[in-house]
């Protein structure tokens, strides 16, 4: 005797349903588990260094303010080829147009503002960051900051 199971349409269909919804289940896991965000990828290798801009104040022996602008801190190290994002505020001054000789990089520091400069320097060296406004005691300076690139 032989014993036959008879499956109607309507259960046919939740069945494959529920395969389709088994199976893609299964699928959107074994991707999330390998997947990484990009930012995460955009910035696993890149160092943040901060710097602020600030100022000096004082009165000499006859009562005569001088000031002057500095970058805080005033060296920073990097790796040959190593990657970083130089975040500059500005706490004095109205602003700090600069470049970093030996490069083409150039821009602003703005008072209340972030200024990011990505960084990543293929020959060791020492290369200036300068203010341009601030470039001797005259002009309230020198306001340079120095990155070693070793």
């Amino acid at each position: 005797m032989s014993h036959f199971s008879v499956i109607h349409g309507k259960r046919i269909r939740k069945i494959f349903l529920v395969g389709i919804f088994i199976i893609s289940a299964f699928i959107w896991y074994s991707f999330q588990a390998k997947m990484i965000s990009a930012t995460e990828t955009a910035n696993e290798n890149i160092r943040e260094i901060h710097m602020v801009t600030g100022e000096f104040t004082t009165k000499t022996a006859d009562g005569k303010e001088i000031e002057t602008y500095r970058f805080d801190p005033g060296t920073i190290f990097l790796k040959k080829g190593e990657k970083a994002l130089l975040k500059i505020y500005g706490v004095n001054g109205n602003e700090h147009p600069f470049i970093i000789e030996g490069t083409d990089i150039q821009g602003t520091v703005e008072k209340g503002k972030e200024t990011v400069v990505p960084l990543q320097f293929e020959n060791e060296g020492t290369y200036r960051l300068v203010c341009i406004s601030h470039l001797d005691y005259t002009k309230n300076g020198p306001m340079i900051a120095y990155i070693v690139v070793n």
